[in-house]
């Protein structure tokens, strides 16, 4: 390579933001193995230390400490390898100094491609980026890959990590009602199990996976998009135990009583000014244990669904890969202030292409999920739900084994020497 090109190669800059997922990781290495692919154009990617933090604080990783073998195993590992974080920035009229900061730690770093691996909240500040980075005179490249367990981000047909917390979620709520048919008679007759979604009820829409031709399994779902009527619930409730000698229900977090508050709120707010949740599963258990006196048990799935990497969908783990390989690939071609989508061409068999769309039309938009996709009662699912579902849970994607246990990678996360004389306080 010439000095000439050396001195026109850029650094790039990957974040991850927000919960992490089982193949969040799979996207940071899509993104690093096509860099370091590039390298007469990228020189280094540097990983920001929990997230949009570590730019803030001009903590960053240095990836190209870590051996190829290293990156390569982060696609079957889970959670952020580099860190994440719920750190919303607030908007350019607020804070300024924010934005004009991150632009000047990447500056002093000669970042010229900025790739955010978020929800929407990073989507928004992708784009904030974007903005300012051309006013300041310091134009880069800004991506923002898709990720969100919610599956409630627009455009895209679906987000990276939604597929294996919804195949989770299915194989549990199948294997749970075994059990409880098990234990019906002398025993437990309703089983709760809590899933996420704070808005939008598509890993709760999941669990209806459960039943199917073969498995004749009653299910009931709680969406955040039917407002919850204790009446008709607790009589759909007792038709399944009187039906089938047992129930199993899948709540979502979100789900909400006619006056929109959360079954579960406990009238506290997280750092994102959200309502502080504090567990559906035992509120409905506990109004159908008074109602019907039924014996119960409850679970709340919690990190277990976003982190079983063990349990991938193959779909979710390529897909994945795949929008980290052309995040860097678009970047390089010239595309900017742009999310990278999922289009799906075919649902069986299926089959999807990588998309994009402009950041400005993402960013702090939700998608619920569509009525068409709730059974008629609101408790369950329909086929178009389940052809929507079934391919993005699809395909196994095991990780390696040593000695009965999931091998995953630890990297170094050698951090990259300052250059700011400042530093910023979170």
């Amino acid at each position: 390579m010439s000095q000439r090109e050396k001195s026109q190669r850029k650094n790039a800059f990957y974040a991850q933001s927000g919960g992490v997922t089982s193949v969040i990781n799979a996207t940071a290495c899509g993104v690093i193995e096509t860099a370091r692919n590039h390298s007469n154009k990228i020189a280094n990617v540097y990983a920001g230390r929990n997230g949009i933090i570590g730019a803030l604080t001009e903590d960053l990783i240095d990836t190209g400490k870590e051996s190829d073998e290293a990156i390569a195993a982060l696609r079957h590992t889970p959670s952020g390898a580099f860190g994440s974080c719920r750190y919303k920035l607030k908007s350019l009229e607020e804070n300024r100094a924010e934005y004009e900061r991150l632009i000047e730690v990447f500056k002093a770093h000669d970042i010229g491609y900025f790739f955010y691996n978020g929800g929407g909240d990073s989507a928004d500040t992708c784009h904030k980026i974007s903005q300012l980075s051309e006013k300041m005179g310091f134009p880069m490249q800004a991506i923002h890959i898709p990720k969100t367990v919610d599956n409630d981000l627009p455009i895209t047909d679906n987000c990276p990590g939604f597929g294996s917390v919804a195949k989770y979620i299915a194989i549990s709520t199948r294997e749970a009602s075994y059990d409880v048919l098990s234990m019906a008679r002398t025993s437990t007759k309703v089983f709760v199990i809590e899933v996420m979604g704070r808005h939008a009820g598509w890993i709760a829409a999941a669990g209806g996976l459960a039943a199917d031709e073969e498995n004749d399994i009653p299910v009931v779902i709680l969406f955040p998009e039917i407002e919850f009527n204790q009446e008709r619930f607790l009589a759909k409730v007792k038709d399944c135990v009187e039906s089938y000698g047992y129930c199993t229900v899948v709540v979502s977090e979100g789900a909400k009583w006619p006056d929109g508050k959360f079954l579960a709120e406990q009238d506290t707010r997280d750092s994102f000014g959200h309502a502080q949740l504090g567990g559906a599963a035992p509120v409905v258990a506990n109004i159908i244990k008074d109602a019907h006196g039924y014996k119960y048990h409850w679970a709340v799935a919690d990190y277990l669904q976003r982190s079983a990497r063990h349990i991938a969908s193959k779909t979710d783990v390529e897909q994945a890969y795949a929008l980290g390989k052309a995040a860097v690939e678009m970047a390089l071609a010239g595309d900017n202030a742009i999310m990278l989508t999922i289009v799906r061409l075919s649902d069986d068999p299926y089959a999807w292409e990588i998309g994009k769309t402009d950041l400005v039309d993402v960013a702090n938009v939700e998608k619920m999920m569509p009525a068409e996709y709730i059974s008629e009662d609101g408790f369950g699912i329909t086929d178009a739900c389940r052809r929507y579902l079934i391919p993005l849970i699809e395909g196994e994607d095991y990780p390696p084994y040593e000695r009965g246990m999931p091998k995953y990678v630890r990297l170094k996360n050698i951090g990259v020497v300052k250059k700011l004389k400042t530093e910023f306080k979170i």
